[in-house]
């Protein structure tokens, strides 16, 4: 049997997080869509998500904003938990650490998703950002040892 690293398991959690709130998106944006008339069809080519940003609910816009933030910062989590994972680092704090990123990041998008007030999501982020950071550093620490 293979021994998957449990650094992965915290990296699988937030890929399913991510998966997640894509459906959410999309069934509100679809939603929103049908709400303000707009036909996918008739849309111009290369029309974004931005160009219709005026035209839907915003409350169907913030789980698009989530999803996009869970493609940002995030990208940095991945790469470091697939480094610690290749260099076979095991410590517990690292995984203490990575579980508490995670825990933010959902905090953060269900923050997002429903009330949207930045004053408790700007907390959410800076504190998943020290997170992010402990990891960093953590990772090219064990990478010099």
């Amino acid at each position: 049997m293979i021994h998957a690293h449990p650094i992965l398991a915290p990296m699988l959690a937030l890929i399913a997080w991510t998966m997640i709130i894509m459906i959410w998106m999309m069934a509100e944006r679809a939603r929103a869509f049908g709400k303000a008339g707009i036909a996918l069809g008739e849309l111009p080519a290369g029309t974004r998500g931005p160009d219709l940003e005026p035209r839907l609910d915003p409350h169907a816009q913030w789980k698009a904003h989530n999803y996009n933030h869970l493609l940002e910062q995030p990208t940095v989590f991945y790469a470091l938990c697939l480094a610690l994972a290749l260099m076979g680092s095991e410590a517990p704090v690292i995984c203490v650490i990575a579980w508490v990123y995670i825990g933010l990041r959902i905090a953060h998008s269900l923050i997002q998703t429903t009330v949207n007030i930045v004053l408790y999501r700007g907390a959410l982020f800076a504190l998943s950002s020290l997170c992010l950071l402990a990891l960093t550093v953590l990772t090219i620490w064990n990478a010099l040892a």
